[in-house]
């Protein structure tokens, strides 16, 4: 690829370059032959005012460089020996005997002198010039082609450089880096711009790494809990009644769903191939129908006199599950207390869940977004979370233009605040 770039740009200047020089030698062969002709001009033009003031005889001008005719009105009356018995020349430019002469003509009243030059020299001088610049030409395109390869060949070097280096990254060693040229040109930061790429890929590639790795244990917990009942219910009869049986394959086929669930959520919002539907949804009655549910599951006294009438536009069902995760992330952390407040704000919606739980450290607020990062990973999983809800609220949320963050409850614990436009 280099190498054709390197091809085709030697080409176009090579092509420039002949255009101009071709033009610059047409332009000064006109010039030089317009300068020649001048001064051969300007010396017929002294002939021809000497011979006015006197007329020399014919055999006067042995000089077969030049010749003259003096007319009176139309007729001749003395002439050099090349143009005797001619007829006044009336042409500019005049052929004898093989040799090309240039006229000039002065006519004071009835005479008229007629001077001739020969062109030869300035013909043979013009000749010689165009000859050499018919070889000069060409060398020159040639030369500038050539230089032309080797300086472009030379500034594209690094680029091949670097095609190679990338050419032999692979997943296996994605912290491998471009060798930067230290320039602060095209190149350079092409070479910036490919090194902050590869950072990227292999941040995607550990993230992806440590997803898949965290959704295998995810699953390999309830798998196992359900192995474990169905051996001990085959190997020992009687052990385990049916009913224990059923609730536990219920509760772990419950957990996987969950998991499973989760994790295609997350795998269309990486994809960014989320179907969001925009309907008008009343947020008041999502968060007023979590409340009564948990009032109806719980023991924890929610407040929701907060609650206040906001209509917004978008997913209907992704924002009910935005709502479901908030309130029972907060559930599982309450003590006694969970409190759900919903206003409208400038531009949209905002509304806050909050418990008396022990709160989020300020250096995990943003950890806990991430995808299976419980801070107390023993109570969440024996809660039944899985570490995506969290995750599930952000892409949710940012699907639909919005925010969350997370701050300090005058309740003693943790106050997600979403805002929506």
């Amino acid at each position: 690829m280099a190498s054709s770039i390197r091809l085709r740009i030697a080409t176009l200047t090579a092509l420039i370059f002949a255009v101009i020089l071709v033009a610059a030698a047409y332009l000064f062969v006109v010039q030089l032959q317009n300068s020649l002709y001048a001064s051969v001009s300007a010396s017929a033009e002294r002939d021809a005012e000497a011979i006015a003031d006197q007329t020399p005889a014919g055999e006067e001008w042995d000089d077969d460089d030049r010749f003259f005719q003096v007319a009176d009105n139309g007729v001749i009356v003395a002439a050099s020996e090349e143009v005797e018995g001619r007829q006044p020349i009336t042409d500019d430019r005049v052929t004898l005997d093989g040799d090309e002469y240039l006229v000039f003509r002065e006519s004071d009243e009835a005479e008229t002198v007629i001077v001739g030059h020969v062109l030869g020299d300035a013909n043979d001088a013009i000749g010689t010039v165009v000859s050499l610049l018919f070889v000069a030409v060409p060398v020159l395109i040639v030369i500038v082609f050539g230089l032309m390869l080797v300086v472009v060949g030379r500034a594209l070097k690094p680029v091949e450089r670097m095609r190679r280096e990338v050419d032999s990254v692979t997943a296996t060693n994605l912290d491998q880096r471009i060798v930067d040229p230290g320039s602060h040109d095209e190149i350079g930061r092409l070479a910036t711009t490919m090194n902050r790429m590869l950072g990227r890929l292999a941040e995607s590639q550990a993230t992806q790494r440590r997803f898949i790795s965290d959704a295998s244990h995810e699953l390999k917990s309830p798998l196992a809990s359900l192995r474990q009942f169905a051996e001990v219910s085959r190997d020992y009869p009687g052990r385990i009644s049916e009913a224990e049986l059923a609730e536990a394959v219920l509760d772990e086929s419950g957990r996987l769903e969950r998991i499973v669930s989760n994790l295609l959520v997350l795998a269309h919002a990486d994809e960014q191939s989320l179907s969001l539907a925009s309907t008008a949804v009343d947020l008041d009655d999502l968060l007023l129908a979590e409340a009564s549910r948990l009032r109806g599951s719980t023991e924890l006294a929610i407040d929701s006199s907060g609650v206040g009438a906001v209509r917004v536009t978008g997913d209907n069902g992704l924002l009910a599950q935005v709502v479901r995760n908030l309130v029972d992330n907060a559930a599982r952390h309450a003590t006694s207390r969970m409190r759900i407040s919903l206003v409208e704000s400038s531009g949209g919606a905002s509304f806050t869940v909050e418990d008396d739980g022990p709160g989020i450290p300020e250096a995990d607020r943003e950890r806990v977004f991430e995808r299976f990062v419980r801070l107390d990973d023993a109570r969440g999983r024996d809660a039944g979370g899985t570490g995506l809800g969290l995750a599930i609220v952000r892409e949710l949320v940012v699907a639909h233009g919005g925010s969350v963050t997370i701050g300090v409850s005058p309740l003693g614990g943790a106050a997600m605040a979403v805002h929506l436009p």
